[in-house]
């Protein structure tokens, strides 16, 4: 049977979409207007937090960027969660693109439970579909791919080789999230598997942001040159016949200088860590 809730605070464990403000959900945004606290990841649009946020709510910083040094143990989240709702208020853990697809949402789930909390789950525009659409590759089409999925590589040493041939061999279309900084480690492999190559390859930076910067290639001009530097995060990689469509149907017009979206601004978090 399940357990009476002791409290009268609550979770709301929302996505807000991969970076363009207006692709967060209503749902979520009508939480954001309401929320006594905002936990809120690094990849949160700023402009969500600055022009939608409750101004009565505290909101604070829990981002995460490995790669400079920024990391908000996840220890910390759980127990920033636990302490605000314990104490009857409406707390919004925001989170860039969808609030479970590559995200922690399974060890706060838990301890959401252990502690009797109510909590609601508030889906978003991941940011394989954002960058999909602002990039026109569709992520699936007939003749092109009959299926999509989603991988990361946090560690290449755990790919098994047979992993690598199924990856270079199938006709899914592949969309590898965190992976940006083992891009030549992963084409290489690919190649090394023997992918075909007239596949492409889009290496997609701060997707649906005024900053997108989209890099494509076929893995035969792979084979022939060196890929450059890709300098902002996220960094989505997007791979398959799928890929060649973009310069047919791109309609999102990208700056030829680009910065940092996410680290720009002006907002100024109130962290409580």
């Amino acid at each position: 049977m399940k357990k009476i809730l002791k409290n009268t605070g609550k979770v709301i464990l929302a996505g807000a979409g991969p970076g363009d403000p207006d692709l967060i959900s209503l749902k979520a945004l009508k939480y954001l207007q309401t929320a006594d606290v905002v936990l809120t990841d690094r990849l949160v649009s700023p402009v969500l937090i600055e022009e939608y946020a409750n101004k009565d709510a505290e909101v604070i910083y829990v981002g995460k960027q490995c790669s400079k040094g920024i990391h908000t143990p996840q220890k910390d989240i759980n127990d920033l969660m636990v302490e605000f709702a314990l104490q009857g208020k409406l707390v919004l853990r925001l989170k860039g693109g969808d609030a479970s697809l590559f995200s922690n949402v399974l060890d706060e789930l838990r301890v959401l439970v252990a502690n009797e909390i109510q909590y609601e789950i508030v889906p978003g525009i991941s940011a394989a579909f954002g960058a999909a659409a602002y990039t026109g590759i569709p992520l699936t089409a007939r003749e092109y791919s009959r299926g999509v999925r989603f991988l990361t590589l946090y560690d290449l040493n755990t790919v098994a080789p047979h992993q690598w041939n199924d990856w270079a061999t199938t006709e899914d279309t592949l969309v590898f999230y965190m992976s940006g900084q083992r891009l030549d480690a992963l084409t290489q492999q690919l190649l090394d598997h023997s992918i075909d190559v007239t596949k492409g390859i889009a290496v997609v930076q701060q997707a649906t942001t005024p900053d997108q910067k989209t890099r494509v290639f076929s893995f035969e001009e792979i084979q022939q040159q060196s890929l450059p530097e890709f300098e902002y995060v996220p960094t989505l990689l997007i791979i398959g016949k799928v890929v060649n469509l973009h310069h047919q149907f791109n309609w999102f017009t990208e700056k030829n200088a680009t910065e940092s979206y996410f680290d720009n601004h002006k907002i100024i978090y109130q962290n409580a860590i």
